[in-house]
């Protein structure tokens, strides 16, 4: 098909249509975003909008056979530089009131379904799982899409909207998003509420520009919740305090921090083992290999520096421990203890098995350090000078299950000692 035949196609339709019922027609066009969201991910942006600047106008802008327009998406409209030439628009974002209801099944239609299709015992764990979505001032929304499945599989809990979308594009942000980014989501995976400031009407050049825009775009998704909004300041900046969604999304995540390590994934599996078992030399030969093979994807950015990609490495793979040790450990990172701020520390929900602490540092030869040993020796040296095992101590540790080491970078090298 010729370009300027799909450009005017829907407006040809339009016309045939109208001629045929004899009145104008409503064009309804769900997840615009999806095909220039596969068009930023994939190199090929710039003629992707080109195309669909020139379709939106001739589809909705200068189509006089249409009556109405309703456009579903999760970037903003208005912004977005497809829609130069659309006027007259309302956006509305997942903070708005209007129409707050229409979004998903409300937790009272919810629950009747589950009464009459025999699954009314099942409503606490319904709602861990499902519920969470927030529009406007109205809470307590769920998915459709989830609901239906979870009554259609006569009440088998599953991730079933999230592994139905397309998630190539949060992955990307995440996986190569600042040590920051991936601190945010550390807290979000361990059940903690974040405090962001951003701009739900987001566009994608904003993605790259902008750090905040990634939490903007997972609201919008759907894969956050809003607990809060606040105006601060003489501007009257917007707060929000937001937290995952529900049980469905945590496992969404999980599985997409999971999948970070997939080319490795017996290596840092085996890594977790050797840890557990106090064999050094295995936990070295496991994660540099590890590290081998996922370095690159947590370098975002053209030109990886040396202390940005460890920086990144690290916090990746401290998520994937938050993933991978959920149900013993309470893992924390960066947080106070004693006399200063610990990288990372694992915290055993059963006092009487091992904690661990980890401090992470690159080769810096300007505090003498010549080799990755002079490295490690000074990241055990802070630990000790800094009494970091004061928080582990203080919750009934004994001394002796306290493990104590540090992680020395260089490149794409990694000793532990």
């Amino acid at each position: 098909m010729s370009r300027k035949r799909a450009v005017n196609s829907i407006n040809t339709l339009s016309n045939l249509l109208s001629r045929y019922y004899g009145k104008k027609i409503i064009i309804l066009l769900d997840e615009y975003n999806t095909p220039m969201q596969e068009a930023w991910l994939s190199g090929y942006w710039d003629e992707a909008s080109s195309f669909f600047r020139s379709f939106f106008n001739v589809t909705f802008k200068t189509n006089p056979y249409m009556q109405r327009g309703l456009i579903t998406g999760i970037t903003s409209i208005s912004k977005e530089s497809i829609f130069p030439d659309l006027n007259n628009l309302e956006v509305v974002t997942a903070t708005s009131e209007k129409y707050a209801s229409c979004f998903g099944f409300t937790e009272g239609e919810v629950f009747k379904a589950l009464d009459e299709m025999g699954l009314g015992e099942e409503k606490q764990g319904v709602k861990n799982w499902y519920d969470g979505f927030t529009f406007g001032k109205l809470k307590d929304i769920y998915n459709p899409w989830s609901i239906t499945n979870f009554i259609g599989k006569n009440g088998e809990y599953d991730a079933y909207w999230a592994d139905s979308s397309g998630n190539g594009l949060v992955n990307s942000l995440i996986r190569n998003g600042s040590a920051d980014v991936k601190k945010l989501m550390e807290q979000l995976l361990k059940g903690q509420s974040i405090e962001i400031e951003l701009d739900e009407q987001i566009i994608f050049n904003q993605l790259e520009e902008d750090e905040n825009a990634i939490w903007s775009l997972l609201l919008a998704t759907g894969y956050l919740r809003v607990d809060k909004v606040e105006r601060r300041g003489r501007l009257l900046k917007k707060f929000y305090t937001l937290h995952l969604t529900n049980m469905e999304i945590e496992s969404l995540f999980s599985k997409m921090v999971q999948g970070w390590f997939k080319n490795s994934q017996p290596e840092y599996n085996e890594f977790i083992k050797a840890l557990l078992n106090d064999n050094v030399k295995k936990m070295n030969t496991f994660l540099n290999k590890v590290a081998l093979n996922t370095f690159s994807s947590f370098d975002g950015g053209n030109k990886p520096s040396k202390t940005a990609g460890p920086e990144r490495f690290y916090h990746g793979f401290v998520l994937g421990m938050v993933v991978e040790l959920a149900e013993q450990y309470q893992v924390k990172s960066n947080r106070e203890s004693g006399c200063g701020r610990y990288d990372v520390m694992l915290e055993p929900f059963d006092k009487t098995q091992k904690a661990f602490i980890f401090e992470f540092k690159v080769l810096d030869p300007d505090e003498n350090e010549n080799s990755l040993e002079d490295t490690v020796k000074n990241a055990l040296a802070q630990i000790e000078e800094k009494q970091y095992e004061t928080e582990l101590t203080a919750s009934g540790i004994a001394q002796k299950n306290i493990r104590k080491y540090g992680f020395a970078f260089c490149g794409k090298q990694v000793l532990i000692g």
